[in-house]
């Protein structure tokens, strides 16, 4: 799986035009057929593995955030906030 930064860096490049829905695409491919329980899961070891290496920081989890919410309905933008405050507090 990808970091955070992985997918900035790849990704979501300012020069390329890729736009938040574009990532949310490509991400999706990349766990069609997973669980939403073994996303979460992954999505939150590697957020987890990152924030303790120093490599990810309270701002681009934000990021993520406030580039996704916008494409999830209310329940899951409460689940994806209360996702990224945890993340934000390790």
């Amino acid at each position: 799986m990808k970091s955070f930064k992985d997918y900035a860096k790849d990704d979501v490049k300012p020069t390329d035009g890729a736009s938040a829905e574009e990532l949310a695409k490509k991400i999706a491919a990349q766990y069609n057929g997973k669980s939403n329980a073994d996303v979460l899961k992954n999505i939150l070891a590697e957020a987890e593995r990152s924030k303790r290496a120093g490599t990810l920081s309270n701002e681009e989890i934000e990021a993520f955030y406030q580039s996704f919410a916008p494409m999830l309905d209310g329940i899951q933008r409460k689940r994806l906030r209360a996702v990224v405050d945890r993340l934000k507090d390790i």
